[in-house]
Order: C-alpha cells, then sequence, then structure tokens
C-alpha cells in the first residue's frame, strides 16, 4: 500500500543568525511535539559560522578566537550529530522539522532519505554526486558537496538539517577540518558546473525533491 502524502510547510527565511536559527528550531520542535503546527520545512542561509556537533574534536577548529573575529566568524556548540561544519553565504541549509511517527521511526532510513534528496537535487543540476561507504552527507568527484547532521528529540521529532554548497565561497572551509576528513576537498555547485547558481534555484530543486523523497505536499507557510 501506497504511504499517504503528508502537508509540509515551506518557510524561506533567507539569512538568518545563526543563534536565531537554533531558537526558532526549539520553539518549532516544541510545537510540533504539541501537534500545533505541520511537519515544516526551514530554508535559509547563515552569516559565517563554524558550528561544533556531539562529536566534535576542538582540534579540528584550526583557527583561534582572533582569527575567527577578523574573518568575521561565530562559534557555535550545538544540538546535532557529527563534527564540525562551516556555514556561510551561498550555502543553502535546510531544517526539516517532522514528527517521523508513526512510520519513519529509523534515523538510519532518515539519514538516507536526506542523502537522497541531495543526490537528486545534484542531478537536476546534471551533476552525479553519491554516498560514501561509512560517512554521512553526499559527494562528487571534486569533494563534499553536502554535510548532514541531524538531531532527533523525543517524540522523534527532527531539527538540524543538511548544508548544500550552491555557491559558498569555499576558502572558508579551511579555517576548519570539515565534519573532521582531513583528506576530502569541498566542492559546490558553482564550482561543478563553472557557473553562477543562485540560492532560489537551488531551493526550488531541494523543495521538489524533498517533497518526492517524503511523499509531501508542499504548503507555503
Amino acid at each position: 500500500m501506497n504511504e499517504q502524502r503528508k502537508p509540509l510547510a515551506l518557510r524561506e527565511l533567507g539569512l538568518v543568525p545563526y543563534a536565531e536559527g537554533l531558537a526558532l528550531q526549539v520553539e518549532l520542535v516544541k510545537k510540533r511535539r504539541a501537534d500545533e503546527i505541520p511537519d515544516t520545512l526551514l530554508l535559509l542561509e547563515h552569516p559565517h559560522v563554524v558550528t561544533l556537533g556531539s562529536s566534535s574534536d576542538p582540534a579540528h577548529v584550526l583557527i583561534d578566537q582572533a582569527e575567527r573575529g577578523r574573518l568575521g566568524i561565530e562559534l557555535f556548540e550545538t544540538g546535532r550529530g557529527g563534527d564540525v561544519t562551516y556555514h556561510g553565504p551561498g550555502q543553502l541549509v535546510a531544517y526539516p522539522i517532522l514528527d517521523l511517527k508513526p512510520d519513519r521511526k529509523d534515523l538510519h532510513r532518515y539519514l538516507r532519505d536526506l542523502e537522497a534528496v541531495l543526490i537528486a537535487v545534484a542531478a537536476s543540476f546534471d551533476v552525479q554526486a553519491e554516498r560514501n561507504d561509512g560517512l554521512t552527507g553526499v559527494w562528487t568527484k571534486m569533494g563534499k558537496l553536502a554535510a548532514i547532521g541531524v538531531r532527533v528529540s523525543s517524540g522523534w521529532i527532527t531539527s538540524h538539517g543538511v548544508a548544500l554548497n550552491v555557491s559558498t565561497d569555499l576558502e572558508y572551509f579551511g579555517t576548519i577540518v570539515p565534519c573532521g576528513i582531513p583528506d576530502r576537498a569541498v566542492t559546490s555547485l558553482e564550482r561543478e558546473l563553472g557557473r553562477a547558481v543562485g540560492i532560489p534555484e537551488a531551493s526550488q530543486s531541494l523543495v521538489e525533491r524533498f517533497a518526492d523523497v517524503f511523499l509531501r505536499d508542499i504548503i507555503v507557510a
């Protein structure tokens, strides 16, 4: 029997400071747990920020506080899984606030579904991306295209999510060991294609592929 498509509220927020993004997710998770809102997908960009996941090694942040200040990079510890990541302008961040009950209570499946979304987004730009055995995220031959770091709270409500490099200044990744993997390059859609790619173009593709993989009907919030 086919799964029934559920509504998904879409909120496109533009450039959002990381602290505000965290606070919004906490608020929405509480509301979703109380069934006050439908499943929601937040799309946004962050100003320059380095985030530390639950399994981060502080040594993977390669610059000190003074240098971060000079470059305008904030530093946050966060409640998601994973190691060190960078967010910045030109990177499309998606935070799904989903109730995985009753039929998707499987963290491994959730991560693989997010990878499937990102692989399909890349394919929509004629970029071949793939999984990497033993690692979470999406890669091309040129490097890591998208990072994934999620949190699933009590009640199987998701937060945090994925970061897709669209037109990101890749030089900023030199300030960290991305996701704790020292020997892998980082790439973007612009680098792969050799042309400009806008966040709106990538956002439209991600929304469509997310709806396909998670069987959702999009409602613009």
